[in-house]
């Protein structure tokens, strides 16, 4: 771990654009990494936060093919709304690029250049699978099939999702083309590979020991089993006609496979901002004063704790990543999120259903976030946490203070008097907090660090129920401005301390108390001089910073005017929670219909034996629990012909009461036969609908009679 870092270099993993940013992107790789980036800058330090669009994806071209256009009209599609919905979401990257950019290609095709020509690469001609109904090779997320390790028959060709592991393609158990359905054949091609053995004991030293105690343990764990399982030669080109062609001679139809040319993405991009901000880009990677940290999710672990370093330490100029913090995957509502299955909550969408309320979601996902196991994402949790804990915690102690304050002092913040004990220790615990937010997101661990912000939040309060200013001003009115001036102390600490989380709600509680308008005056614990006054020079715009909670005496001092009361937050009805919940049912519903495949026909018979089936129009006259049985009902059926005793395995679908009166079809000569001692004599008709919940086959044709033959 580097100590003191002269600057940092933060990269968010760079989103596939075909498609949205889901609430898993956010909660995986986002949010965290802007967590961590604003932490920084409120130091003081000097970072480079950076990302862009991923545009040269299998994914890319799989989307253009399912939507009849180009690659490029996808990725020109969908880079905007990423990019638009990052920033009215506030995540705070110095910049955004996208893998198309001129200066990506010359950058990714420089450090492919660099590698070829010092004979970092091996060449090898071997068989890739090849769909010949599409005549083209298949690259890895063409291919789907078993994975040989867990069994999975929905593994992609590069990666196996369900158990993380990394794959070849040709490595699929009964692999599948996605293009066609066929089966691929396999056929020669020639290709460049990293030899990623050659690195074996380089990477085993620098992760297994140098990184065992402060790399998080999901990620060392994924990355010691790769390393156990031995490495191999890995192909940094693809047969492909979208991409960065191969820039050597020979290489014609070929492009740099995604997982080499996507990393270099954050160079090219930290290249592009630092040419537009007149700033020197290879610091932030060559120098080894400066922290790298990868904010990415747990299916890219492998890529860039393994084979990213690799290449750059094969290239030999470049640091390698101090800390790669993955989280885990985050499921909604019980199942895996899925672009392709519309299974998401899409950054847009909720950006519109809820206007003003980023930092809900930012808080939601933090203390939620998937930092050591899979978490789920519920509507029902989302709303608690807002109502129960945003406006009920945080939200209730500043507008109790700003609405006291104003109320007693016209907003004018009083000069307090002597502090008692209780004063001491609460201002005293309040400037413990920078360093117990601090100790957690340094080390990565960002609910809880989310959890001590609302501490203070909760000691706030706490201070306030005790001390009961609302009925002291009555008795001590004197006591009130001490109380009312911790309390502001209080809620000035929280508007630095919350930025990092709920940057939007950090900026409307600055504005409340118009922190802008404080005089920029050295006030440090001991060095307090309350007659010092100010000229306009003096009186600049004040920028509390993150440590100055620690050490100065006053964040926020006496006769000082603050502006009237703001809600923080508002409380979300169940109105807007059940029109979230309809929309993924909605969802289910369309899925469950789509994938619903129709049973293979049994064997043909001929029409004598249809013949010999009786079924009927009947209707239920009683029906009731059998008893000690969970899925039987007992039915009471007028078939016309009779009035006769039906079991049916229906009761874990119906209640009794509702279906008493229903029209049903039954199949009246089958063979009676005892359940549970009582005589079933026939069969009512069901089927499945595409929710999966059983249906009567009802006869709901007019004018049609109980008794009515079916054929």
């Amino acid at each position: 771990m580097l100590q003191d870092p002269k600057r940092y270099t933060v990269t968010a993993a760079l989103p596939y654009t075909n498609g949205p940013i889901h609430i898993g992107h956010l909660a995986g790789v986002y949010v965290p990494s802007d967590i961590y980036s604003r932490f920084l800058r409120l130091q003081g330090k000097d970072v480079a936060f950076i990302c862009g669009s991923d545009e040269h994806g299998v994914a890319i071209s799989m989307k253009a093919k399912k939507e009849g256009i180009t690659p490029q009209q996808v990725i020109d599609k969908y880079n905007s709304i990423i990019k638009q919905s990052f920033e009215d979401f506030g995540i705070s990257f110095d910049n955004y690029s996208r893998t198309s950019a001129k200066v990506h290609h010359e950058t990714a095709s420089e450090f492919f250049k660099k590698l070829y020509d010092d004979g970092k690469f091996i060449e090898e001609v071997t068989e890739q699978l090849y769909d010949e109904e599409a005549h083209q090779f298949l690259a890895d997320r063409f291919v789907t099939g078993t994975c040989p390790k867990c069994g999975n028959e929905e593994a992609y060709g590069d990666q196996c999702e369900k158990c993380g592991s990394s794959l070849n393609a040709t490595d699929l158990i009964n692999p599948k083309s996605t293009i066609t359905g066929s089966k691929p054949v396999l056929k020669e091609t020639k290709h460049w590979f990293l030899p990623l053995d050659q690195y074996d004991a380089f990477l085993k030293e620098w992760i297994l020991e140098g990184h065992k105690n402060d790399w998080k343990p999901n990620v060392f764990g994924q990355v010691k089993s790769w390393l156990d399982d031995g490495l191999k030669p890995r192909a940094v080109t693809r047969d492909l006609d979208w991409g960065i062609p191969v820039p050597v001679e020979g290489a014609e139809g070929k492009v740099l496979y995604v997982w080499f040319d996507a990393p270099i993405g954050y160079i090219s991009s930290t290249k592009e901002w630092a040419q537009r901000e007149g700033k020197d880009w290879e610091p932030y990677w060559k120098s080894n004063d400066t922290k790298l940290v990868h904010f990415i999710g747990k299916d890219n672990i492998v890529f860039h704790c393994v084979i990213f370093p690799a290449m750059l330490k094969a290239e030999g100029s470049y640091i390698l990543p101090d800390n790669v913090p993955a989280n885990e995957f985050l499921n909604l509502e019980g199942n895996k999120l899925s672009t392709s299955k519309n299974w998401a909550v899409w950054l847009h969408e909720y950006l519109e259903d809820f206007p003003g309320k980023q930092d809900v979601l930012r808080y939601a996902l933090t203390s939620n976030a998937p930092e050591t196991k899979d978490n789920d994402f519920t509507w029902k949790d989302f709303q608690a946490r807002n109502n129960n804990e945003l406006v009920a915690i945080f939200g209730n102690f500043i507008n109790r203070v700003v609405v006291l304050t104003n109320k007693y002092y016209n907003g004018i913040i009083p000069a307090p008097n002597e502090f008692s004990d209780v004063d001491e220790a609460t201002l005293t615990e309040m400037r413990a907090y920078p360093a117990v937010i601090a100790s957690s997101i340094e080390r990565y661990r960002f609910r809880e660090a989310l959890g001590e912000l609302m501490n203070l939040a909760r000691l706030g309060n706490k201070y306030l129920a005790d001390e009961e200013p609302w009925k002291m001003v009555k008795e001590n009115p004197e006591r009130v401005k001490t109380q009312m001036y911790v309390a502001l102390q209080i809620a000035a600490a929280l508007s630095v301390l919350s930025e990092p989380f709920l940057p939007f709600t950090a900026a409307k509680l600055k504005g409340i108390l118009k922190l802008d308008d404080v005089p920029n005056a050295v006030q440090t614990m001991g060095i307090v001089d309350e007659t010092l006054s100010f000229n306009d020079a003096e009186r600049s715009s004040h920028k509390l910073s993150w440590n100055d909670i620690a050490v100065k005496h006053q964040l926020i001092p006496a006769n000082h005017q603050i502006g009237q009361a703001e809600l923080l937050f508002a409380k979300i009805e169940d109105e807007e929670i059940q029109k979230q919940v309809d929309r993924l049912e909605a969802t289910k519903t369309a899925n469950n219909a789509a994938n619903k495949k129709a049973e293979p026909q049994k064997e043909t018979i001929a029409f004598e034996d249809f013949a010999k089936m009786d079924i009927r129009t009947g209707t239920i006259l009683e029906a009731e629990k059998m008893p000690k049985a969970n899925k039987l009902l007992v039915l009471k059926v007028d078939t016309g012909i009779d009035v006769r005793t039906i079991v049916s395995g229906i009761a874990e679908s119906f209640k009794p009461e509702d279906i008493i009166g229903k029209r049903v079809s039954v199949l009246v000569n089958l063979a009676p036969r005892k359940l549970r001692g009582v005589e079933s004599q026939g069969m009512i008709l069901m089927t499945e609908n595409t929710d999966g919940k059983l249906v009567f086959i009802n006869p709901d044709a007019d004018g049609v009679n109980n008794g009515e033959m079916i054929s």
